[in-house]
């Protein structure tokens, strides 16, 4: 804890409002002036008497909040820095990969928010590299580089105690860090919500450890949040004359396009998200057999490997394993495997030769299709298929937009919500909130419907 034996007091000064008369007790630490306003000049001059009995005792002030080291509470003996690395490190082994790597964004910006001075000798873009890359990653802080290790280090010494987090001031000042980008603009919506999700488990972290006593995030209807919303964009949807030609295009690719050709068309058939699609296994692949008459086949889903960067997982590799998300622990879903898919599957289990306990999408040399080769790919076919107006515009832009249109599809098709979402793995409240704008084609059906129902009588409309 940084405090200071160099203090200067000043007289009490008096404002004389319309309606009330404030005294402000102020002083000085090392050149800084601090103020602590009172409603009568009983309480600023006790306050006062109590600051320069402490300054007449010899006691230390603390440059974090002003105060008398025996006036502190425990957030003063422990910095935001030491603090945030404590929080890291015990959530580490508790939660997965994307978790870490989100918990270490949200911190960064905070981290430099909260330091006395910003640091000047260092490049901005450093300082966060070194905060997100290594400060907040348990198993990569000791192997931080010379470089990084002097930027950690000048950091550690000039970061405010937790103290700073019972001045509304300061509050204020790291939530508006926390909401913008090096370079000035704002984060995204759903950016700044995922910091205070985070801000607000670190608070509770500190309650429980007794470093602080209330949470200080704002709440109530004074605080503003950026709105955000969750419905899919219209514009991004393909037809099926557009997918029909990037996957064409895709599976003519001379290098891998066969094998990326099945895992796009199982995300635009089966819906499956990305990091389930790669970890399929060829076993959990149901299909009937090929002189059969009903050649719907089923895909079971059980195992998800998200990609999250190898300094994130335990085991160094760019994907994790992990269940399916939003559902229990070895939980499974089934997915209806339609006629087309079946087809491609197929030729594809026997072109390369799989077998059941053999991954059915696999990289070049084996091992998980990496994230960087999908998505490279896709630009490449929307570039290279799509007018350059269609490129320009949201349609089809993510690869996650072919899961999007699977089940706008399916929605459109009468496949009930309920059903949708078993297969989707969503709620049916979150599958309507995303997909409720897409529904489409069936408005003549729904009129009928309501006409169906009855029409007041002539004189009942009439009011006779």
């Amino acid at each position: 804890m940084d405090t200071t034996y160099d203090v200067k007091f000043w007289k009490t000064s008096v404002y004389e409002g319309r309606k009330k008369t404030t005294y402000t007790v102020r002083w000085e630490l090392e050149g800084k002036e601090w103020r602590k306003p009172f409603g009568t000049v009983a309480l600023a001059d006790s306050f006062r008497a109590g600051l320069v009995s402490a300054a007449r005792k010899g006691e230390a002030f603390s440059l974090s909040t002003g105060l008398p080291v025996s006036h502190l509470s425990r957030a003063a003996g422990v910095t935001w820095y030491d603090f945030a690395i404590q929080f890291v490190d015990q959530l580490w082994e508790r939660t997965s990969g994307n978790n870490r790597k989100t918990v270490a964004k949200a911190l960064t910006p905070v981290t430099i928010a909260l330091l006395r001075s910003q640091p000047t000798a260092f490049k901005g873009v450093d300082v966060r590299r070194a905060l997100r890359e290594y400060a907040f990653n348990t198993l990569r802080r000791d192997q931080a580089p010379p470089e990084v290790a002097v930027i950690l280090r000048w950091v550690q010494r000039n970061s405010l105690a937790m103290a700073a987090w019972e001045d509304e001031s300061t509050v204020e000042t790291a939530l508006r860090a926390a909401g913008t980008k090096l370079d000035g603009t704002p984060v995204a919506a759903s950016s700044a919500r995922r910091t205070k999700r985070v801000l607000n488990v670190l608070f509770e972290y500190a309650i429980k450890k007794k470093v602080l006593k209330e949470n200080p995030l704002p709440k109530g209807k004074g605080t503003t949040a950026a709105k955000t919303s969750s419905a899919v964009d219209k514009r991004s949807l393909l037809n099926k004359e557009q997918a029909s030609k990037l996957l064409s295009w895709i599976y003519a690719r001379p290098r891998g396009g066969q094998r990326l050709h099945t895992f796009f068309a199982t995300m635009y058939y089966a819906g499956a998200r990305p990091e389930e699609v790669v970890a399929i296994d060829v076993g959990d692949v149901r299909l009937p057999d090929a002189d059969a008459y009903d050649q719907w086949g089923e895909l079971l889903l059980h195992t998800a490997h998200p990609e999250v960067g190898k300094q994130w997982t335990n085991t160094g590799e760019v994907r994790e394993e992990r269940g399916l998300k939003g559902r229990a622990a070895d939980d499974t879903r089934t997915v209806p495997c339609r006629p087309g898919l079946t087809r491609f599957l197929r030729a594809h289990i026997e072109k390369e030769g799989l077998k059941p306990g053999d991954l059915l999408m696999q990289g070049e040399k084996g091992g998980d299709l990496a994230g960087s080769v999908i998505r490279r790919a896709w630009r490449r076919a929307r570039k290279e298929v799509l007018t350059s107006y269609e490129f320009g515009t949201p349609l089809g832009r993510r690869v996650y937009d072919l899961r999007h249109t699977c089940l706008t599809n399916w929605l459109n098709a009468g496949v009930p919500a309920a059903t949708v979402a078993e297969w989707a793995g969503n709620s049916v409240p979150v599958l309507l909130a995303t997909y409720a704008r897409c529904i489409d084609g069936q408005l003549d059906d729904l009129k009928h419907r309501i006409e169906q129902a009855g029409e007041l009588s002539d004189s009942a409309a009439s009011g006779a």
